[in-house]
């Protein structure tokens, strides 16, 4: 199949896939973009559908302009939030939008991947620059985007800053002189905003293509780091393979179909006949991507290990010989940060969730003897450590 096919079949939205055609029959080498929030410079799978997209592109001979949005990102973008996102400052997008470059070349060609800052244009905006962008939309339109109605219509704070977050990134694509932007369904607004831009501005408006939101592990909402239910591109082999062995089985096929190159028709066959083996196959295919074929053998032993209850050699040590000589067994989840409170603690222990030394947990209050001895602290597959 060819790259503009598979562009074409994992998309949701093309606007409009006749100017899309006209552009790459114009000849020209096409700028593709994509924007990237440096608050979380950490990539998972659910970035790579658009990654892929994009290295079809480059494929037929595009340039990617990768976006890292250092000034927007002082502001936040507050698509699908409910309230006002606390804005970072410049140094704090800066250091994270050092990090995206080495994840997403895991992907993209480097040699045709540009990366690009947004402050290089919008930092040199003065006062009367700001007043000319914002006369191109209408209060109106701007309110047509959802999570901006739903907040106003509800009376929670909607502040002046957010509803130029829109026109913001939408000129990031007129400083660009952008052909193409990607994004996930969630941005369809602020790319449609960028497109109309460049039209106020003289330009030829570029095509707009949009990606389905990757479902995460919990098999509700989408893949995010924040929800703690992401497969991270960079994370070691052996939490790959664990973590896609929790993928629900109904979302299984969806994760062949977004994240490989592992034809439908061969997942959906695979998946009939042995889901868990599915699984597994998943699993190889991404080590594969993200670290080479050699990783597998060593990830996929010590999951068959850890399935069965053993203790890998290979686990996390804490030591904890200058702590008192007991604790509490809801204060040692804490202090090794397997919880974040003590009531996520006794959460995590009612589920029957926390094994020490191999026994289940079912007391809240049960102390934990930390002198002399080593401990073994276990919550589900993916979480062992020893205390020593």
């Amino acid at each position: 199949m060819d790259n503009l096919k598979l562009i074409k079949q994992k998309s949701v939205q093309i606007f409009s896939e006749e100017e899309l055609e006209e552009k790459l029959k114009s000849g020209r080498k096409l700028t593709i973009k994509l924007g990237a929030d440096p608050s979380r410079p950490d990539l998972h799978l659910g970035h790579t559908v658009v990654l892929r997209a994009l290295k079809h592109f480059q494929d037929m001979g595009h340039e990617v302009v990768f976006v890292i949005g250092d000034f927007t990102g002082m502001i936040g973008d507050p698509s699908g939030k409910n309230k006002t996102r606390p804005p970072l400052t410049f140094e704090q997008t800066r250091q994270s939008g050092e990090t995206y470059l080495k994840q997403v070349t895991k992907i993209l060609d480097k040699n045709k991947t540009r990366i690009a800052y947004n402050s290089e244009w919008l930092s040199k905006m003065d006062f009367k620059d700001v007043i000319s962008l914002t006369s191109k939309y209408t209060v109106a339109r701007i309110l047509e985007r959802d999570d901006f109605k739903n907040r106003y219509e509800n009376n929670l704070p909607l502040s002046m800053h957010e509803l130029l977050y829109p026109l913001m990134q939408g000129y990031d694509s007129v400083a660009l002189h952008a052909d193409i932007e990607i994004g996930g369904t969630d941005q369809t607004f602020n790319l449609l905003v960028g497109r109309e831009l460049q039209k106020d501005y003289g330009q030829e408006r570029q095509v707009v293509i949009t990606f389905p939101l990757l479902v995460g592990l919990d098999g509700k909402e989408k893949m995010s780091k924040s929800l703690d239910n992401y497969i991270g591109i960079d994370e070691a082999p052996e939490i790959m393979f664990e973590k896609s062995m929790k993928i629900p089985d109904e979302c299984l096929l969806e994760y062949f179909r977004l994240t490989t190159d592992i034809p439908v028709s061969e997942a959906e066959k695979i998946i009939k006949e042995d889901v868990v083996e599915a699984h597994r196959v998943f699993a190889r295919e991404i080590i594969t991507m993200y670290h080479g074929k050699e990783f597998i053998k060593d990830a996929e032993e010590r999951y068959n290990s850890v399935a069965k209850g053993e203790v890998p050699d290979d686990i996390d040590e804490i030591n904890l010989s200058n702590e008192n000589k007991e604790m509490p067994i809801c204060d040692l989840l804490v202090k090794i940060k397997f919880a974040t409170s003590k009531s996520e603690a006794k959460r995590m222990i009612q589920g029957k969730g926390v094994k020490l030394n191999n026994d289940v947990v079912s007391d809240i209050n049960e102390i934990v003897e930390l002198t002399n001895k080593e401990n073994i602290i276990k919550f589900g597959k993916n979480k062992i450590i020893k205390i020593v």
